[in-house]
């Protein structure tokens, strides 16, 4: 009989027990002869072929939540909701809470109507977020024609950004306005356009800007949609400061000091208001967007189209009567909402 290596096992099957325990026995003579550097270079071999020839599995990937649906009517409520809430006269009105976006009270909120200088929020809102407020703006002439309320900036002035700004917020001036939405965009029509994309990526959907004052033109919103703007405008520390100032001094290139005081009366009548901004035009009427903290809750307020003065005692009334929440918000919750947004 011929003889047979240890290594030819003939025509065995691979996985019969014959070939499986001279498998075994051929590694184990053959690991008892070898050094240990030769072993451990055959074994780390095995590894690197074994994770070779394996099938990469696909990363998992988690899926962001969904943001908080902001300003959202209750399902099934009327125009006006809830029966109970007190009466406010202007044609239109929302009010929210403003850590949440959960709607306490609404009226008329998704008629379509001009919003005036309470357009200036969303304004602000991306000169903010574009950040570098220190660096100079120059005054060209289009904003010079800017009416009525106004600075009287000269063409060639150069300001600083939030110096503009804070007139913006305090004072509601046009041509500061004009000037801020021009170097961030390049021209008025391009900065209507970053208004009103950033106005879809938000939810504010039936909302159209044609310029950033809020001056009369072919364009509309809704308190809605207002106040989805007011919500994330809450959320930017910068805006946050100014909509709380009662006044500021804007001092011109020629020297020359301009004492502005603010346009929101509530914030001389309690801490418990801090912001946001007025509007008026003959077409809108008297606007106004608020917030405070009251009752232990933060809430924001929309009021669009009141034909009456009192729109400021409507206000303290209407965030007075909001309820007080059931439970906290963590003082975290959605300060970063829309970060990608802007």
């Amino acid at each position: 009989m011929p003889h047979q290596s240890p290594l030819d096992l003939g025509e065995a099957p691979l996985g019969s027990p014959l070939k499986i325990t001279l498998l075994r026995g051929v590694f184990s003579i053959s690991v008892s002869r070898m050094r240990f550097p030769r072993l451990l270079s055959i074994l780390i071999f095995s590894v690197l072929a074994a994770a070779c020839s394996t099938t990469p599995t696909a990363p998992t990937r988690t899926l962001a939540a969904a943001p908080p649906r902001i300003a959202e009517s209750p399902a099934g409520a009327p125009e006006v909701w809830p029966a109970n809430a007190p009466e406010i006269l202007a044609q239109s009105a929302i009010l929210i809470d403003a850590r949440s976006g959960k709607v306490l009270f609404q009226k008329n909120a998704d008629a379509r109507r001009p919003v005036a200088s309470t357009q200036k929020l969303l304004t602000a809102l991306l000169v903010a977020r574009a950040g570098n407020l220190d660096e100079i703006v120059t005054i060209a002439e289009p904003e010079t024609r800017a009416e009525p309320t106004k600075l009287n900036l000269k063409v060639g002035d150069r300001y600083p950004r939030h110096q503009l700004l804070e007139t913006v917020m305090v004072k509601s001036m046009n041509d500061a306005c004009a000037a801020l939405a021009r170097d961030h965009s390049g021209s008025e029509a391009a900065f209507a356009e970053k208004m009103n994309s950033t106005a879809r990526a938000i939810g504010a959907n039936s909302s159209h800007f044609a310029n950033s004052n809020g001056l009369p033109a072919q364009q509309y919103s809704t308190a809605r949609d207002m106040a989805r703007v007011a919500f994330f405008a809450y959320r930017n520390p910068v805006l946050r400061k100014l909509m709380l100032k009662r006044g500021c001094r804007f001092r011109h290139n020629s020297g020359r000091v301009s004492v502005l005081e603010a346009t929101n009366f509530l914030l001389g009548r309690s801490a418990a208001f801090n912001g946001m901004k007025t509007g008026y035009t003959n077409a809108a009427g008297r606007c106004l967007i608020s917030s405070g903290r009251l009752n232990g809750r933060e809430v924001i307020l929309v009021q669009l189209g009141s034909k009456t003065k009192h729109i400021f005692n409507d206000a303290a009334r209407a965030m007075a009567w909001a309820p007080a929440p059931f439970f906290f918000f963590a003082s975290g919750e959605n300060s970063m909402l829309g970060d990608a947004i802007f």
